[in-house]
């Protein structure tokens, strides 16, 4: 009895204050107060709970991939992709918005946000794609589509931030006596594992694209591939193409943590938009660092208030009973799995990827553990679902920004980009489906 009346608490009071229209963070916070209050237990243990959750090595991590996809864009490493991307285009079917997600997938190597992709994506290639005979709205689809790539591929701000909140929960013990130890979650293997799930959804919107440029009549380039522009873009984009095989490259070889990767990052731009490209300016770098403080202090104030909801979910011990309640349902893998996917998406549509994260992960979690499935997989599945969320409505983040650059509706633009939602929800369903697909990579390469 005491249970259903903190989640009434907990969830009634949040869901209310939402609806009124209250920041995630305030909503989070006097849910989680009230809920104190009510169990008679001193407020200062709220103070304590979130002083802990943003004093954690890893989360440095965070503040410093913000900070080096601001320099980047600054410094014009990510306008040089987004050409390298697009002299790629050449004869085939669709190729110049086929580049446009190839640019996407090489900007979320070193953003590690979905909006951000979009935006330094988008400003170049919607342009570029309009002046090939494409529809504005197919434009900003494709763009804002691939845009949620950005926090799949790794670097990502949402697996840093699904590693904070997993690193803190211990394995139920019924899990461990039914499915044998499990693995650590750490940043890095989060990183490793994220890396082909982010080529399969690739994959999936560039097939999906081909199909929908055929029918539509978008063809590539008359004369072939132009090899000489090809290198070109090599050429003055070399610098840039090295950006992400230093973060990467670094990360999986061990040679760094992703905390340590995002300095260099950081330095690494700093180096080339100063020295080499020398289009960084000092405007530039105190735009970059006023951008960093206020997506940072944004994200953190949604982990401080999350957490000590989180904790409270787990004190009261709400995983359980959804783990209960689940399990009561069906024991089938796959139709879990099903349920898990479409709660997500379904989140995904009305709530901030970070706080659905921070939220979930607390109830999600044990879930699985008990289902024996392993929590690298896991926090893979969950943030390419809430990635899908970037470009569905009504929150749709990546639609905005997609819509401002185009000057068109959102209305247009949402209609064409639920069929890449849907073939990314294929991906997902995939990536799920078949684990290897994720722990492959960190099983090769040691982790």
């Amino acid at each position: 009895m005491a249970e259903s009346s903190i989640v009434m608490i907990l969830f009634g009071s949040f869901l209310v204050l939402l609806v009124m229209g209250a920041p995630v963070t305030v909503a989070l916070g006097v849910a989680a107060l009230s809920s104190f209050l009510y169990l008679d237990q001193n407020p200062i243990k709220f103070v304590q709970i979130a002083f802990t959750s943003v004093g954690s090595f890893p989360l440095m991590a965070l503040p410093s991939f913000i900070l080096a996809g601001a320099l980047m864009e600054a410094a014009g490493i990510s306008k040089r992709l987004v050409h390298l991307a697009e002299s790629f285009a050449g004869p085939v079917t669709g190729g110049i918005s086929a580049a446009a997600v190839l640019a996407c997938m090489f900007f979320g190597a070193i953003s590690g946000s979905g909006p951000a992709t979009t935006a330094a994506v988008g400003m170049l290639m919607i342009p570029a794609m309009v002046n090939r005979g494409y529809d504005k709205g197919y434009a900003s689809a494709v763009t804002a589509s691939s845009g949620g790539l950005g926090i799949v591929i790794p670097p990502s701000i949402p697996m840093v931030i699904f590693g904070i909140s997993a690193i803190g929960l211990t394995v139920p013990p019924e899990a461990i006596a039914a499915h044998g130890e499990f693995q650590s979650v750490s940043i890095t293997k989060l990183f490793v594992a994220g890396f082909l799930p982010g080529v399969v959804i690739s994959c999936s919107l560039l097939l999906l694209n081909y199909i929908r440029c055929k029918r539509l009549g978008y063809r590539g380039t008359e004369g072939g591939w132009d090899f000489a522009n090809i290198m070109d873009a090599f050429k003055t984009g070399f610098w840039s193409i090295m950006a992400p095989l230093v973060i990467l490259g670094g990360i999986y070889s061990g040679f760094f943590t992703p905390t340590e990767s995002a300095i260099v990052a950081i330095f690494y731009t700093l180096f080339v938009g100063t020295f080499i490209h020398r289009e960084l300016t000092w405007k530039d770098l105190f735009r970059s660092l006023e951008t960093t403080t206020w997506l940072s202090g944004r994200v953190l104030l949604i982990l401080f208030t999350a957490t000590v909801f989180g904790r409270l979910l787990v004190e009261n011990q709400i995983p359980a009973i959804v783990a209960e309640s689940m399990l009561s349902v069906t024991d089938n893998l796959y139709v879990i799995w099903f349920l898990i996917i479409a709660f997500l998406l379904f989140v995904g549509m009305f709530m901030e990827t970070l706080a659905a994260i921070m939220i979930l992960t607390p109830v999600l979690l044990p879930v699985t553990y008990n289902l024996g499935i392993d929590p690298i997989h896991f926090g893979i599945v969950m943030v390419c679902s809430l990635s899908i969320g970037f470009s569905t409505p009504p929150l749709g983040e990546n639609l905005f920004v997609a819509s401002g650059i185009s000057n068109i509706s959102l209305e247009e633009v949402t209609v064409k980009a639920l069929p890449f939602a849907a073939m990314s929800t294929v991906a997902v369903f995939i990536i799920a489906f078949f684990p290897e697909i994720a722990l492959f990579l960190p099983r090769l390469l040691g982790y």
